[in-house]
Formats: C-alpha cells, structure tokens, sequence
C-alpha cells in the first residue's frame, strides 16, 4: 500500500462484459460509504468511477481500477488495454463520440464519459497510446 493511504484496492474489469458493468463503481461507492466519506463527495466519485469503467467494457479489452483513500484525498486510477485514443483533445469535447452503432443502441456513446470525468474531479489527467490503451488519473480532495 502506497504510503499515506488508508485503504487500497484493485478492481479488474473486462471489455464487453456488460453481465458485470458497473460493479467495481457500485464497489467503490459502498467502500467509501462505510469509512464515513462525505455523501456529496461520493456522489461525485461514483460518477466519475461509472464513466470510467463503462469506458473499458465499451472500448477496451480488459483493464485495471485502483482506489487509493489518503486523509486528503481519494485517487482513482484506471488502466486499459484497447485501442488508445488517437486525439484526447478531440475525446475530451462533450458530444465526440467513437462509440458503434451496437453501442448506441445500448444508451451508451454520446460522447459524455471523459466530460463528466473530469467535471467531477478535482483533478484529473489522461493519457492514451494508440494500439496499447489509455491511462486515467483522477482525484477527489477530501
């Protein structure tokens, strides 16, 4: 465990597996909940951990969420490996989308994921490599 942090955990999340979408995020709001972190802030973290992973189910084949709670601060890092973002400046505009038709037809695709990311976080930092997957770091003050 980092330190500094008072809990550390890793989720697993795999691409296409919609039976599953969703748990780690639902997870991760039930950790936070049981340490006494405060509602509003959870509300945020749970949006932004929700985007994140449906972005691996949806894009990716596989990747990695990790929840780190120090006394300043909750940190979310999720990796992936999928296809990567070729332009993150184009991916970060509310409305872009990548997403197939057989995504659109599920609800999801409108181009709102890394907006409400980082809308919701108090910081947040992308990084993607075309052909190798895409990298997040997203952190709540406390």
């Amino acid at each position: 465990m980092p330190r500094g942090s008072l809990f550390c955990q890793r989720f697993d999340v795999t691409g296409a597996d919609f039976a599953n979408a969703g748990k780690a995020s639902i997870r991760i709001k039930t950790i936070l909940r049981e340490i006494g972190i405060d509602p509003a802030v959870i509300r945020r973290v749970a949006i932004a951990c929700y985007e994140a992973e449906m972005n691996v189910v949806l894009y990716a084949r596989r990747g990695v969420m990790e929840l780190k709670v120090t006394p300043k601060d909750i940190g979310i890092g999720v990796e992936d490996e999928g296809d990567g973002i070729p332009d993150v400046e184009l991916a970060m505009q509310e409305g872009y989308s990548t997403a197939s038709d057989e995504i659109r037809e599920l609800g999801f695709g409108a181009g709102m994921g890394l907006p409400n990311i980082k809308k919701n976080a108090d910081r947040f930092s992308i990084s993607s490599v075309p052909g190798k997957g895409t990298t997040l770091e997203i952190t709540f003050g406390l």
